[in-house]
């Protein structure tokens, strides 16, 4: 009987799955015969209100879904900004992730993917305030980064064309990592 492969969807505060980076991964996945779990937030605001009720809020709503999933691998976690709060998650579990974006301003976060032990892709733009491009090389996981792109990986100011690119870019190191890291393709 084949493995049930799962992944979880892990929105931003103002970024739902179905923003382009999310969706995405969730096509990826799917084409690939992974059941996905879209995650909705309960009261997001009020997930913003501090570090520790960021992580405390986005871990529990995270770990209620993981209870409901039962598979023979670990989950893949895939998040977007806020979500990468489930970063506290994923190290205790040992759960392979996708971060795009993730908040490397807060110390909770980044010790977490410290000492990850599963693989992780951190998927960041130059011109998004939360990026730390030199902690982000410092960290265990892999990168990928792209100069000039904001929080949303658009290149403002510059032609929409531009933009697209670096959406099928970043789609290209998300089936890459999937295909080599999570679920390695056996040929």
């Amino acid at each position: 009987m084949p493995r049930r492969r799962q992944a979880l969807l892990l929105p931003g505060r103002n970024y739902g799955v179905q923003g382009p980076l999310l969706m995405f991964a969730h096509v990826a996945l799917q084409s690939r015969g992974v059941r996905t779990f879209p995650v909705d937030w309960k009261d997001p605001d009020s997930l913003a209100a501090d570090e520790q009720t960021m992580i405390d809020g986005v871990c529990d709503q995270v770990e209620a879904v993981l209870d409901n999933v039962h598979n023979d691998d670990p989950p893949l976690l895939v998040g977007k900004a806020l979500g990468s709060a489930a970063a506290v998650l994923a190290a205790h579990h040992g759960l392979p992730a996708i971060w795009f974006t993730p908040f490397l301003q807060h110390y909770p976060i980044v010790q977490a993917l410290r000492r990850a032990t599963a693989p992780y892709l951190l998927i960041g733009g130059t011109a998004d305030p939360s990026w730390n491009h030199s902690l982000a090389m410092e960290l265990p996981g892999e990168v990928f980064e792209v100069s000039g792109a904001d929080t949303g990986m658009f290149m403002r100011g510059r032609p929409l064309v531009e933009s697209a690119h670096v959406l099928a870019d970043v789609i290209e190191a998300i089936e890459t990592f999937i295909d080599t890291a999570v679920w390695p393709r056996r040929g």
